[in-house]
């Protein structure tokens, strides 16, 4: 009888888990689906209504735009639930899409007005709230899942979570390049392309509206110990809980970035991906530009390899982010992290130097970005996971707050200085230019590699020796002394 007992309530445990791994999946379905849309459009939107050479601009705007709305997420963190803040930022998300839906098919405001201007505040307005996106929503949710998620579980079940969002980049980049390339087709090909790209946004703020649907279902019936996440952690927030030390203040979280090497180090694996990735997203533009003759044009074919970038993503971490993260452990993980960078570089910049010399031409341009979708395809579906396990092992200021700071103005940090990189490297001859930014690469890369490792060494230690991060210095508490 006893066996049977333990059978099914092993049964039941298992039902649970793998419901609020479903769930979980359909959450970032839902949020990358809407994200992949937004993070390309308001590119194009940006340079219709502003234009390309104010892009270095607008990533130093961001950081002003982002400080005060880190400190109101900070203030949010104290208040309200983990699950509240992505419903929350969800529906905004949510509203904004809907708003931007239409004034894109004003006269004056939108699109429709090809004058470009500096002037243009809808253009601005588009892509800082967009780049709001990754702080308030993707970092969110990441948050949400480190919390609620074991070391063990985060190697069997990461790369699954992955597998999802890449579905939902999938289908909302497929359907936005269909409908922005279709001319010849019924009904859809006498649609203009403001009215295009107005479905695309309604179709977006539908899968974000969807979100508190999903995380209601995921509270609702996923039983409450499969939501503790890693013990050491759990059994420290609960005793903080319990005597009334759960508000730590605004900034807490910079407070524990500027404390603890181990965030400082997650600082560091961010950075100098949204460096590199940055120089080469603006490059990129510059080939999609100069391969297009209008807005509805660019957005077509920046949609066309995002589709391709989240078919190949899915294939990747169907097939290789669980296996690689449970074969080789999370050290060698973070190594494989920029040596992934090194190989799309070395593609990307083989192919534009032969694009700058004058061999033009469909197959250089797939040359160019077939090396920028591998620093993309391995960022999302193996590099975010792998990335995201280090704040396993840290108390909620660090998962929360120092992570807000991170993804938010320390992002826009980095993707201001690659802003700063492209414009320094612009001001010189084109003899200079590729070499400039070949250094460049190499030392930023060859840095990366020793942060990698290093923090790869401080989670194995942490989570053999059962330590929750963000206790007494770096000497954190273990389990049993809490």
């Amino acid at each position: 009888m006893s066996a049977n007992l333990g059978g099914a309530q092993k049964g039941e445990n298992a039902s649970s888990q793998n419901l609020k791994l479903f769930l979980l999946s359909s959450l970032y379905f839902l949020i990358i689906a809407g994200y992949t849309v937004l993070r390309d459009l308001k590119n194009s939107v940006f340079m219709a209504t502003v234009g390309k050479e104010y892009i270095p601009l607008a990533k130093i705007g961001v950081l002003l735009f982002l400080v005060p709305a880190v400190l109101f997420y900070s203030k949010l963190v104290d208040i309200v639930r983990r699950h509240h803040l992505l419903v929350i930022y969800s529906i905004f998300y949510g509203v904004v899409s809907l708003i931007v839906a239409f004034f894109i098919g004003h006269k004056t405001i939108g699109i429709a007005n090809t004058d470009q201007s500096p002037y243009r505040l809808f253009g601005w307005f588009f892509y800082f709230v967009v780049e709001g996106f990754t702080p308030f929503v993707v970092s969110v949710f990441w948050s949400f899942v480190n919390s609620v998620n074991k070391p063990d579980e985060a190697k069997r079940h990461y790369g699954f979570l992955v597998g999802g969002s890449k579905v939902g980049g999938l289908l909302s980049a497929g359907f936005a390049w269909a409908l922005l390339g279709s001319t010849g087709l019924p009904i859809i090909g006498r649609l203009s392309g403001i009215v295009k790209h107005q479905l695309i946004l309604v179709v977006v703020s539908v899968f974000l509206f969807a979100i508190p649907f999903v995380v209601r279902a995921l509270m609702k019936n996923v039983a409450g110990y499969h939501l503790h996440g890693y013990e050491a952690v759990y059994k420290v927030e609960k005793k903080r809980g319990k005597e009334g030390k759960t508000k730590t203040g605004i900034f807490a979280g910079l407070k524990m970035f500027l404390k603890y090497p181990y965030v400082l180090g997650i600082f560091g694996m961010v950075f100098f991906y949204e460096v590199l990735a940055t120089v080469l997203s603006y490059l990129r533009l510059h080939v999609a530009e100069l391969g297009s003759s209008s807005v509805t044009d660019i957005s077509s074919f920046l949609f066309k390899w995002v589709f391709i970038m989240q078919l190949t993503g899915l294939i990747f971490s169907v097939l290789g982010t669980t296996a690689i993260m449970k074969k080789f452990g999370q050290r060698v993980s973070l190594m494989l992290i920029p040596a992934f960078m090194l190989i799309g570089s070395l593609l990307f910049f083989g192919g534009y130097y032969l694009f700058l010399a004058g061999f033009g031409g469909i197959i250089l341009i797939n040359v160019i970005m077939t090396g920028y979708t591998i620093t993309k395809t391995t960022h999302y579906a193996f590099s975010y996971p792998v990335r995201e396990q280090l704040y396993i092992p840290t108390l909620k200021e660090i998962k929360f707050k120092s992570k807000s700071w991170i993804d938010a103005f320390g992002q826009k940090f980095a993707k201001t200085t690659g802003g700063g990189i492209n414009v320094l490297a612009a001001g010189l001859s084109q003899v200079y230019f590729l070499p400039f930014l070949s250094i460049f690469f190499a030392v930023c890369i060859g840095l990366w590699s020793i942060v990698a490792f290093l923090l790869g060494v401080r989670y194995e230690r942490a989570i053999n020796a059962n330590e929750a991060i963000g206790l007494n210095g770096d000497q954190d508490d273990k389990e049993e002394d809490v």
